[in-house]
């Protein structure tokens, strides 16, 4: 079990900037945060958790966006969740559907709980997560950093380990369809 909660998940080809083909529209006079996040995976409670204390302590100092993979054939009944629910009760958080992981692909993101920070020029500051490790709240590099690039505009990380499940599972997926019948 140690194992499995000290194994970070996979990261994907991060983008550099602001991909111009998305249609989530960054701030363009202060950073721009974004978590993609799995509705159903337990670890990602201990990310959305962090993000509301970061939240706290950023207050309005940057947009932030947390992004729920939802697969469009399953139907919208399968991403509405306590998790989904918890994220959009945190005052400043806009919380969206990523049909298909299709926002996810674009930046790098195949784990629940990565997080990206864009400057207000659309330059990537950090990526990684916000847990020390899966399923964990508590002080971590990730969050500090983020403070920091936003407080100070710079910070010793640019880049964490993201500990949480796939975002796009054909097997996961296949089991949720099934449970929804």
């Amino acid at each position: 079990m140690l194992k499995y909660e000290s194994t970070p998940g996979k990261v994907g080809s991060v983008s550099k900037w602001w991909p111009a083909d998305s249609p989530i529209q960054p701030a363009d006079d202060r950073p721009t945060l974004v978590m993609f996040a799995h509705p159903q995976c337990p670890c990602t409670r201990a990310s959305v958790a962090e993000l509301a204390q970061l939240v706290a302590r950023i207050q309005s100092k940057a947009r932030v966006y947390v992004l729920f993979y939802t697969p469009r054939a399953i139907g919208s009944q399968w991403d509405d969740t306590n998790l989904r629910r918890e994220a959009a009760a945190i005052p400043g958080v806009k919380v969206l559907s990523d049909h298909d992981g299709v926002e996810a692909r674009r930046l790098g993101a195949e784990t629940s709980g990565h997080t990206f920070l864009f400057a207000a020029d659309g330059r990537l500051l950090f990526n990684g997560g916000i847990t020390a490790s899966r399923g964990h709240s508590g002080a971590n590099v990730g969050e500090s950093a983020i403070v920091s690039l936003i407080d100070n505009q710079s910070s010793e990380r640019a880049q964490t380990l993201v500990f949480g499940c796939a975002l796009s599972n054909r097997g996961e997926q296949q089991k949720a369809a099934l449970c929804l019948r």
